[in-house]
């Protein structure tokens, strides 16, 4: 039996394509973010709870928003958003512009949070600098941020 096209190309490109290294880096930050969190006191913390935090404005945001932001469904994004209220990172209020509507906001406890999650994604960044050099991360942030501006959600603080 002769080899098919796929198997005469080698699968090599499966672990050096873009999507794959960006997912790999993904993976490996967010790895070392929840690492320094726990290890600041904040073991109850993660990966799924950043997807809200992360889509989460200061100021509140609605629950289909952040399901959107997240590209989760409205019942998973309430599920972390009841989890994350269980830690008591963020309550759910009525939105006073349309009272079938809630809105997610951080609380005081959450805010604390927030802070910790901005000095372990710092950390992190820097480690990552180290790693690969000025030049190249300035390349890499540079690079992303060009690439993925229409995708950033997250409203301007």
């Amino acid at each position: 039996m002769e080899p098919t096209k796929l198997e005469s190309a080698g699968t090599a490109w499966r672990h050096a394509n873009v999507g794959r290294l960006l997912n790999n880096a993904v993976r490996r930050f967010e790895a070392r973010v929840l690492e320094l969190m726990s290890n600041g006191g904040h073991a109850e913390t993660r990966i799924a709870h950043v997807s809200l935090t992360r889509n989460l404005d200061v100021g509140g945001t609605r629950l289909t928003e952040l399901a959107r932001r997240a590209s989760m469904s409205k019942q998973a994004m309430g599920e972390l958003v009841d989890q994350c209220a269980a830690l008591g990172l963020v309550t759910r209020a009525v939105d006073p512009s349309d009272r079938r509507a809630r809105i997610v906001t951080f609380t005081p406890a959450g805010l604390t949070w927030l802070a910790a999650f901005r000095d372990a994604v710092d950390i992190a960044e820097r480690e990552m600098r180290s790693q690969l050099g000025e030049q190249a991360m300035d390349a890499v942030v540079k690079g992303l941020a060009t690439y993925a501006v229409a995708f950033d959600t997250l409203a301007p603080d």
